[in-house]
């Protein structure tokens, strides 16, 4: 029985919306998951295998990139770059969904082929974490050689995501029946939304989402084009869509989609993600730094802005992961405002806009990484 206790803690972000700060000052994780919240005298906290002192700084549930463009390994074909997933890690985050491994070279097109790409990404991540990242790849790409028992099929390996926009459909529309399939079998379906992005994409509307009824509105703040302002106050008002923010879009579009969101009740369907690598780049500090941006320019308070990218996505995705509660798996990060900083502490850095310094990266109870390589130092280190 390994057990990890956490020490000293500063503030507690619960990765929930409706109560974003909890009470406690120390943390026991059994087995990889959180066992109990509260004072080191409850929870026993300081007797552990292994004790983290948070010296007063802030712990918060691991980051959750929900558009994180993976392929096989560790490695992106787009831009070249190795190792961008452990990188990511010293980011804050622990866990990424895949939209489609559409960098993959020569990515298939036939059912077969399609059909093959999903099932061995997805086997390939579920034996291979980087730095402990938990990977949920395997989306497959909805291409009009897609038939219903395809989808019947993918289901059955264990495909669970599937991504709309990057099929060679004459018109956007025509791919309803498929998106219909991939729904009726139990796959979350992600649709690209905005301006095409690559070769081989084309521009999705409002309208079309609209008609489409995707799960997820991939980027509707824009990957990288955003969609027209009177498009996504549609979608906001007319539509149970989750709506991604992502780092790689539009930073005007966020705050306006922000701002409807909170303005009609919506908050708990935004997302946070990064759409990297991509063209932007391979960018560990994504998911934080649209946090920082929407925190400090839309007037988000701290707490709240990092459930979006917590508990908000673990729910959209039906993930065990994302929130700070007994039974949940210990995936933690322990941040403090950056050294130097006007802030006293790291949602103060946040809300400043300020990226504060991450300290210790823990995935499943394990301390998987100490002072980060990308963040500023942080003013208490763990």
């Amino acid at each position: 029985m390994a057990t990890l206790g956490i020490l000293h803690i500063g503030a507690l972000v619960s990765g929930r919306l409706d109560q974003p700060v909890l009470d406690g000052d120390s943390l026991l994780a059994i087995d990889g998951r959180i066992a109990a919240i509260g004072s080191a005298a409850d929870t026993g906290a300081a007797d552990a295998d292994v004790v983290v002192d948070a010296q007063g700084s802030t712990v918060m549930p691991g980051l959750i990139d929900s558009h994180c463009h993976v392929v096989l390994g560790d490695y992106t074909p787009r831009q070249k770059t190795v190792d961008f997933l452990d990188s990511y890690v010293h980011g804050g985050i622990t866990a990424v969904i895949s939209p489609g491994e559409i960098h993959a070279p020569g990515r298939p097109r036939d059912a077969n082929g399609v059909k093959a790409l999903a099932v061995a990404a997805k086997a390939c991540f579920d034996n291979f974490r980087p730095t402990g990242m938990k990977v949920h790849a395997g989306a497959i790409v909805i291409e009009p050689t897609l038939q219903e028992a395809d989808f019947r099929e993918v289901a059955e390996r264990g495909v669970w995501l599937a991504k709309f926009g990057f099929g060679a459909f004459a018109h956007p529309l025509d791919g309803a029946p498929q998106v219909r399939w991939a729904q009726q079998y139990g796959l979350k379906v992600m649709c690209h939304s905005g301006g095409a992005s690559i070769p081989g994409s084309q521009p999705i509307t409002a309208e079309h989402l609209l008609e489409l009824r995707p799960d997820v509105c991939g980027h509707i703040n824009g990957g990288t084009t955003a969609l027209r302002d009177e498009g996504v106050l549609r979608i906001v008002r007319e539509s149970d869509m989750i709506l991604q923010l992502v780092q790689a879009g539009n930073l005007r579009s966020s705050l306006l989609i922000l701002r409807a969101a909170r303005e009609h009740g919506q908050l708990h369907r935004v997302v946070l993600a990064s759409d990297t690598p991509t063209g932007t780049g391979v960018m560990p500090l994504a998911v934080l730094k649209t946090a920082c941006e929407l925190s400090s320019l839309g007037g988000l308070p701290a707490a709240e802005t990092l459930a979006l990218a917590t508990g908000n996505n673990a729910r959209a995705w039906e993930l065990d992961s994302g929130r700070i509660a007994v039974g949940a798996p210990a995936d933690l990060v322990v941040l403090d405002a950056p050294w130097g900083g006007v802030a006293d502490d790291a949602l103060g850095a946040i809300a400043n806009g300020d990226i504060p310094g991450i300290s210790a990266v823990i995935i499943d109870g394990q301390v998987r990484v100490l002072r980060s390589r990308n963040t500023p130092a942080a003013r208490r280190l763990a």
